[in-house]
């Protein structure tokens, strides 16, 4: 069922919003559209809440070819923490990915079945599955032909304290008409991310052209399956929103090239959360150099870093 939202919250978001249509030129119903952002906020809190969301992550190990022995005793080469027996196996890494023996004795679970030896296929694979031990899980990360284990804490406090989050009042004069202007062909653009030395690699089929008032701006964008996919940077990195930038998706333009692009749903990437992400940032080709006061600020309270 639809969730509603109460009347007087509609009423206090929709006041300042003008009648009929944003920058994007077409008509359409504010009630609706507030209804829309409303409830998209809603879902995205239930995806960062989401067992295989991001605020529950507690680790990343990055890890070179080898063997390490992990679990809870500090004497391992990987320590999981305290919820973890002692010592509950070994990580054998190669160029072609990672694998997991057990010890004895241990329960260390892949869709609620005991393993013993497995390889582990990474993220970046249609195989990729996650390993359970208690309330704790782990998952091998793949990065440009680097591999790295990342650790869940499904009972992790930080998930249950989390929100609301911040966000900017909803302006549909920052839902805009954006035409994207294609490339002769498609390139694979060379990003940043938050792992230094990591580079994040999309195909990029061109970039977005739209105005907000009645200047232009452009966007590099990203082929994200059937969508678009922007990392961007706006001047309220300075103080409203996260340094790094934020993330907004769009549909795939069809035969004219138009799209969308709703800011109102724009949002922080994960590593706003913990330290345990590998998020591309802002390129310095898209960083706008004005303030796009919509989507989801940033606060520092709703960081889990990696010394608590």
């Amino acid at each position: 069922m639809k969730k509603r939202h109460p009347v007087w919250l509609l009423a206090l978001v929709i006041a300042s919003i003008p009648a009929a249509c944003g920058q994007s030129g077409a008509t359409f119903d504010a009630v609706a559209y507030n209804e829309e952002v409303l409830d998209w906020r809603i879902g995205r809190m239930e995806r960062l809440k989401h067992p295989e969301g991001y605020l529950n992550q507690i680790g990343l190990f990055w890890l070179e070819p080898g063997t390490y022995r992990f679990g809870s005793a500090p004497t391992n080469d990987v320590v999981f923490g305290a919820n973890a027996a002692a010592e509950i196996g070994r990580f054998e890494v190669t160029d072609e990915g990672v694998s997991m023996q057990v010890a004895s004795g241990v329960d260390v679970l892949v869709d609620g079945a005991p393993v013993q030896n497995i390889k582990i296929p990474a993220d970046t694979t249609d195989d990729a599955i996650m390993v359970t031990h208690g309330s704790l899980a782990w998952t091998v990360v793949e990065r440009v032909g680097r591999y790295a284990i990342r650790l869940r804490d499904f009972e992790h406090p930080f998930v249950a304290t989390f929100g609301p989050l911040p966000y900017f009042e909803i302006d549909p004069l920052l839902r805009v008409s954006a035409n994207l202007k294609r490339y002769s062909e498609p390139k694979v653009a060379i990003v940043g991310t938050v792992i230094e030395g990591l580079e994040y690699r999309p195909e990029s089929p061109g970039v977005v052209e739209f105005e907000i008032d009645g200047e232009t701006y452009e966007l590099e964008a990203y082929v994200a399956g059937d969508e678009l996919f922007f990392v961007f940077g706006d001047q309220t990195n300075r103080d409203a929103t996260y340094g790094a930038g934020r993330f907004l998706y769009s549909a795939t333009p069809g035969d004219d090239g138009m799209t969308v692009l709703d800011f109102n749903k724009s949002y922080s990437p994960p590593c706003a959360f913990n330290d345990f992400a590998t998020c591309p940032v802002a390129s310095p080709r898209n960083r706008l150099p004005v303030r796009i006061e919509a989507g989801e600020k940033f606060d520092e309270a709703f960081h889990y870093a990696a010394e608590h």
